[in-house]
């Protein structure tokens, strides 16, 4: 026959059995009382800085005449800035860059031979300016500068927006109550009531073109081709169950 003391350890092990079932149930039970959302939000806006990079060249078996001839083009090209309305001090003049030009041609033995041709002469200009249309309408007719002779190359301008960290951090508080909307109707269509936030990820904040097909990159995308942006940021929310 069993002793008392057998009999009482027996259910207080069971009672501590069932006390930590209990303990477990709840304590699964809490951990699934969570809703897993992100939040998007996007905004259009306009670019408020422009930068524009040109360059001219020239070509002459002396660097003496090269030199001199790139003289000549900056000083013209400097007059056409002024005539387009571009201020004196806005064009930025880099130091002229020299490269020697050889021809390459294979001798009698099949050795190739590098004879002296001549100079390259490079000089590079940058317009950075918060007046975007003016600087926009330059760069589409500062090429005709090549029918007075001058040999100008002129990239496309580069677009940027100087607030972008205001944009940002309305654009996430705009991300946050989006996600905590949607939590919200899924719990409430669920008969449950949304708790507190748990847990926050901030997504990649992108720059795109308006109505952009671009897939968007885990660094973050930001165009600089189109004066007109989309902005757009992600940000995954986790909430309680109350």
């Amino acid at each position: 026959m069993k002793s008392f003391a057998t009999v009482g350890l027996a259910c207080a092990t069971a009672l501590v059995s069932v006390l930590i079932g209990s303990y477990t149930f709840k304590t699964r039970a809490r951990a699934n009382d969570l809703v897993n959302v992100t939040g998007l939000a996007k905004k259009d806006f306009v670019s408020d800085l422009v930068v524009w990079k040109g360059h001219f060249v020239r070509r002459d078996p002396s660097l003496k005449a090269a030199s001199e001839g790139l003289r000549r083009d900056l000083d013209a090209v400097k007059k056409f800035c002024a005539a387009k309305g571009v201020k004196p001090e806005e064009p930025v003049f880099a130091p002229v860059e020299i490269e020697q030009e050889f021809d390459e041609k294979t001798d009698s033995a099949g050795r190739m031979v590098r004879t002296p041709k001549g100079f390259l002469l490079t000089q590079r200009m940058e317009i950075e300016s918060q007046d975007v249309d003016r600087i926009e309408v330059f760069s589409r007719e500062v090429t005709s500068l090549i029918d007075a002779g001058i040999e100008f190359y002129s990239a496309p301008p580069e677009y940027y927006y100087t607030k972008l960290g205001e944009l940002k951090l309305e654009m996430i508080a705009a991300a946050t109550r989006d996600g905590r909307t949607r939590a919200e109707r899924i719990v409430e269509a669920a008969g449950g009531h949304l708790g507190a936030l748990h847990y926050s990820n901030l997504g990649v904040f992108q720059i795109t073109q308006p109505n952009s097909s671009a897939e968007f990159s885990w660094s973050g995308a930001y165009d600089t081709r189109s004066k007109r942006k989309t902005a757009s940021v992600t940000i995954k929310l986790q909430f309680g169950l109350r």
